[in-house]
Formats: structure tokens, C-alpha cells, sequence
């Protein structure tokens, strides 16, 4: 309600204005001062340079510091910290220059102003003025872009080697997460082995995909390295896990990653913010479709007790679809059904049904 009396208050500020401007428009041609070269709208339209200049940036000055906190998110991860405040040194950087700027063009435009007693003074170059203008921000910017370059090779380099390794998969239009068993490691994947319930594509004549599972949501452990491998089914979609300061694409064919370390739990998180309900969320940032608003998955962090009692608890996917048991090879048919924790293939059709 309150934006809405703003919106309607500053159209009755521009309507008044322009209504004032044909007043004067008017006066002129009754005056018979319409046909001059120099009119008094010349020295209005200066002096309102200055006021549009003084208003706007006490309006713009005044809303970003009453409301920052409802438009800046809280950070929830380690690489946060970092790239937002590579962020407000390149907002204080290009505001600076901004605001100076602005204030020599609209001020320029009110003190050189049209007069017949002060003719224009030819000033074709200067040398110096232009090295420097070119070099000082050439200077800057690379800085800013090796800082910026340095903090994406922290995030998309090589993961530790303690990090907990999850693959995130986008479709039209939802998410999918597959983890590692007791194994640790990420089964092979094939595209062509993709169908209605191996989504993944999961490969099983590799022993090390017998044990992953696929959850309805994404947990991760807190103050623990977490590699994201992310992939497309269909068309580009994007990760984008705001409080993480995380968004990768999912690109068809060319898998990325992101890795990270979460640094506040769910709880945590909503202790911070007074909000009981408050649950971190995956969502798509970009527009992949129809569907697109509908996809986004919830998103847990968990102490590292929790964690682990959270993964113990799962059971892997393909002791949930034993039908696949006959894609195995005869010789790996043993291992996974210890890794599936079925003594049989026939005990293990039985427990599915």
C-alpha cells in the first residue's frame, strides 16, 4: 500500500510539472516571447537539471539504507563472504563514479547553460585528461576482474578431498539428487540407458553405482565441502541456492560443478530470521519452460550427527527396483545384492512388492 501512495504521488508530481511547463508555454505566446531564441523554459529546465539531480539521489540514497535488509540476503556458506563483498567493493567503486558523474552532467548542464553574453569556448583535446580517464579505470577493472576470477576458481576448481560429492539432475520440471552409498563414489552414468524410472541413467555394470540412492530431497552437512555435479536432461536450467550464493547452469551434455561449505543449518538459519518455517530451497534461475515456477526442491542442512544418521537411513535405489538386478552382470550380481543388503535376487523381488 505504502509503495502504491508513492507510485501515485510521483505521477502527480509529473503531471504537475508538465502542466506548469505549458503554463509557461502559454504565458509566452500571449507575451508574444514564444518566438525568441532564448526563453525562459532555458533557465527552468537548467535549474530542474539540478533538482531532478538532488531529488533522485536522495529518493535512490534514502531507500537503499531504510530497506537493505529486506534486499540483501543472509549469506550461509563460506564462499558467501566472499563474493559479497567482492560485490559492495564493486557497487562502491562504479556508485562513486556514478554519483560524480551525474553530478558534473546535470551540474555542467545548469552552469553552462545557453547565454548570449557567455559564447562557448573551443576545447578540442587534451591528452593527459584522456590517458588518465583510460588508465585509472583500466587499472581498476582489472582488479576487480582478477578478484572476481579468483573467487570463481575457489568454486568451480578441484573440490577437497574430504568433500561429500552429490549429482544434481534438471528436467522439465523438477530436480533430482543422487548420492553415493557406502562406497563413496558415483556410479557410471549413460544417457541411453535413461528411462521413466532410471532418470539418472545410472549404468550398473559399474559395482560402484549398486549402492547410490536418490532422495526426495537435498541434505547436506553443515562446515563440510560439498562438490554439486550438475547436469541437464532436456533443456538449460540453473541452480541457484540464494543464501549459498550459489548458481550454476545445468547445461544438456556438458556437465559443471560448484563446490562449497554450508556454515548454517536449516534450524540455524531460521533462529537468524524469526521464522520457524523457513526452509532453504533449490530453485531454477532460468526460464526452461512452462513449468518453470513449479520447480525447486527443498533443501536441509543438517549438523554432521544428523547428516549421517540422515544417509544411514537410506536405502539404495536399486534395492527399490530390483527389476534392474537382471540389467547386472552375472558376475557382479553377488556384489550388489550385499550392497543392496538383499541375500537374493528372489527375497529381493519379494521386498519390493
Amino acid at each position: 500500500m505504502q509503495n502504491l501512495v508513492i507510485l501515485v504521488g510521483a505521477l502527480f508530481v509529473l503531471v504537475a510539472i508538465v502542466l506548469v511547463h505549458r503554463i509557461f508555454v502559454l504565458v509566452g505566446v500571449v507575451k508574444g516571447t514564444d518566438k525568441k531564441r532564448i526563453t525562459p523554459a532555458n533557465k527552468w529546465n537548467a535549474a530542474l537539471m539540478v533538482v531532478f539531480l538532488l531529488v533522485t539521489l536522495s529518493i535512490s540514497g534514502y531507500y537503499s539504507y531504510v530497506h537493505f535488509d529486506e534486499y540483501t540476503i543472509p549469506i550461509a556458506s563460506e564462499h558467501g563472504a566472499l563474493t559479497d563483498n567482492l560485490f559492495w567493493i564493486t557497487m562502491g567503486v562504479t556508485g562513486v563514479v556514478f554519483i560524480i558523474t551525474q553530478v558534473l552532467l546535470f551540474g555542467f548542464s545548469f552552469k553552462y547553460q545557453h547565454n548570449e553574453k557567455k559564447p562557448a569556448f573551443y576545447y578540442p583535446d587534451n591528452g593527459k585528461l584522456e590517458a588518465l580517464w583510460t588508465i585509472v579505470p583500466a587499472i581498476v577493472l582489472a582488479a576487480l576482474i582478477i578478484s572476481g576470477l579468483s573467487t570463481w576458481h575457489k568454486v568451480t576448481g578441484p573440490a577437497p578431498e574430504n568433500a561429500e560429492v552429490i549429482e544434481i539432475l534438471g528436467y522439465q520440471f523438477a530436480w533430482k539428487v543422487r548420492y553415493p552409498g557406502a562406497d563413496g563414489q558415483l556410479g557410471k552414468h549413460d544417457y541411453r540407458l535413461i528411462d521413466a524410472d532410471n532418470m539418472f541413467g545410472m549404468d550398473f555394470s559399474d559395482k560402484t553405482a549398486f549402492d547410490d540412492f536418490i532422495p526426495r530431497e537435498l541434505h547436506i552437512p553443515v562446515n563440510r565441502p560439498v562438490e554439486f555435479k550438475i547436469r541437464a536432461r532436456d533443456v538449460i536450467h540453473s541452480v541457484f541456492i540464494p543464501q549459498f550464493r550459489l548458481k550454476m547452469d545445468a547445461v544438456p551434455g556438458m556437465p559443471t560443478r560448484f563446490h562449497f561449505t554450508a556454515t548454517k543449518t536449516t534450524e540455524e538459519m531460521r533462529r537468524e530470521l524469526n521464522d520457524p518455517k523457513f526452509n532453504y530451497e533449490l530453485a531454477c534461475n532460468q526460464i526452461c519452460g512452462r513449468g518453470h515456477f513449479a520447480m525447486k526442491m527443498n533443501v536441509v542442512v543438517d549438523s554432521e550427527e544428523d547428516y549421517e544418521k540422515w544417509k544411514a537411513e537410506q536405502k539404495s535405489w536399486l534395492s527399490k527396483n530390483p527389476e534392474y538386478l537382471s540389467r547386472i552382470p552375472e558376475e557382479l550380481k553377488e556384489l550388489a545384492l550385499v550392497k543392496t543388503g538383499m541375500d537374493t535376487e528372489a527375497e529381493a523381488n519379494e521386498n519390493s512388492l
